[in-house]
């Protein structure tokens, strides 16, 4: 495996990690807080028609959603996190070739260079088509 990132390179992606990784961590926590204070029923509690009851269930769910999508991320950062303590940090996954820096410096987490990750959403995105639009 030829990685392209010296050592103080991958340093720096690590700090850079850690620093991402615990603010994920807190803001999460602090979400999750906040949203236990703010249960549906507190929110619905103060509706007086189904309109409302819908826009406090809308809420609720933009709240864990975002919840969701920050602990998606705090997963990504740690992988990343370690691959750097196996040393496999800034290799694709998938061919094993170096991911340039310049994605690295984009985009952190990446694990797959971007030959790769193009082919993996195209995968991805076919797999998750309903089987009557991909015979079309």
């Amino acid at each position: 495996m030829s990685v392209e990132l010296n050592e103080t390179l991958i340093e720096h992606f690590r700090r850079q990690l850690q620093a991402r990784f615990d603010q994920l961590r807190q803001g999460v926590q602090e979400e999750v807080l906040r949203s236990d204070s703010e249960h549906f029923t507190d929110v619905a509690g103060e509706v007086h028609d189904e309109e409302e009851a819908s826009v406090a269930s809308l809420v609720v769910d933009l709240e864990l959603a975002n919840i969701d999508r920050h602990v998606h991320e705090l997963r990504q950062v740690e992988a990343a996190l370690l691959r750097i303590g196996r040393g496999e940090y800034g290799a694709c996954i998938d061919c094993d070739q170096p991911i340039p820096p310049a994605r690295l410096a984009a985009n952190p987490t990446a694990e797959r260079c971007i030959a790769c990750q193009t082919d993996f959403e195209r995968a991805e995105s076919l797999r998750q088509q309903p089987a009557a639009s991909r015979t079309l």
